[in-house]
């Protein structure tokens, strides 16, 4: 964990440095006209979330579907952000999961399901000023609440949506802007997080690769994200944006027993499963359009090249934003 917090510190500093030094660059007189930031229109791009926060009494509301393409499989999704400006420098905010799973090697949901339910708060820390080296950075917490069906599966895996844990994810979110020599603004995004989540009693077949008769507990491993994007302002309406997500989890540790016959076994064989740590790294190329400034949609593709312990997978995205 040191060293994760540690890569962030850096990076985050490193973030700090290079926009005091754009800006000292950019003071000098320039033929190229600066957009102004009120000329650019933004919806986000696909991954990395802002550091913003909304005035108070507004509100965001921003759809996300997508599909999860990976081997003999396809997760179809939604997740959908509500957030609102509780105080100018607070925002709160909901994200719903549902999800639908197809597996062509096996039987695929019986339905569309929810995955776990999760709760946020974001408070301010600082805001960025034209003329000012200091990025927009905020704070985020995260609850995600077992809501999602994730054991006692049956003949069906694939309706496992949710992780049946209380998850806490706490992170730092980092903002500023960059003006490039065509006067054309680069907006550009840092944030890190890490994830804690309690000890699971687990049933039958799970999501934690149970089987029938399973009796026992979970206990999901520590996760640390880090999600760094870039977003060019094309023109008012049109945006380029790349995500670079990274992400490590920690070994999850599965322990119980399998009793098949509750009346018959009187010593049922003991059972330990371990996941394994995983690093994955992958890239998130988008595109934004805005109708207004504060509606837009971005459409692209999440794309995880593999790492240790970790599937290839493709999903393409597209997502509403919008703001009042």
């Amino acid at each position: 964990m040191r060293r994760h917090v540690a890569v962030a510190v850096l990076m985050v500093t490193g973030l700090f440095a290079a926009r005091a030094e754009a800006q000292q660059e950019t003071s000098t007189p320039s033929s190229a006209v600066r957009q102004s930031l009120d000329d650019a229109w933004w919806t986000g791009p696909i991954l990395t979330n802002s550091a913003g926060t909304l005035p108070r009494g507004h509100f965001l509301i921003e759809p996300y579907l997508y599909d999860v393409i990976a081997d003999h499989t396809n997760g179809f999704g939604s997740r959908t952000y509500v957030l609102y400006g509780l105080a100018d420098r607070f925002t709160i905010g909901s994200i719903a999961i549902a999800g639908f799973n197809e597996v062509s090697d096996g039987l695929s949901s019986s339905s569309v399901g929810m995955g776990d339910f999760t709760s946020l708060a974001q408070y301010r820390l600082t805001q960025s000023h034209a003329g000012s080296w200091t990025p927009t950075t905020s704070f985020e917490v995260q609850e995600a609440f077992p809501t999602g069906k994730y054991d006692r599966l049956g003949n069906r895996p694939s309706d496992g949506l949710g992780s049946g844990a209380f998850t806490t994810t706490s992170g730092l979110n980092s903002q500023t802007y960059f003006w490039m020599p065509n006067g054309r603004i680069l907006r550009m995004r840092f944030n890190a997080s890490e994830t804690l989540s309690n000890q699971v009693n687990v049933e039958d077949v799970s999501v934690y690769g149970t089987a029938a008769g399973f009796r026992g507990h979970a206990q999901p491993g520590r996760s640390f994200f880090i999600y760094a994007s870039l977003e060019y302002s094309l023109t008012r309406r049109w945006v380029l944006a790349l995500d670079t997500p990274y992400s490590h989890g920690g070994n999850t540790r599965t322990i119980g027993y399998e009793m098949l016959d509750l009346n018959i076994e009187q010593n049922p064989p003991s059972i330990r499963l371990n996941s394994g740590s995983s690093d994955s790294f992958g890239f998130a190329p988008a595109v934004e359009y805005s109708w207004k400034p504060n509606l837009g949609v971005v459409f692209g593709a999440r794309v995880i090249g593999g790492g240790h312990n970790t599937a290839i997978s493709v999903a393409p995205v597209v997502a509403i934003n919008f703001v009042h």
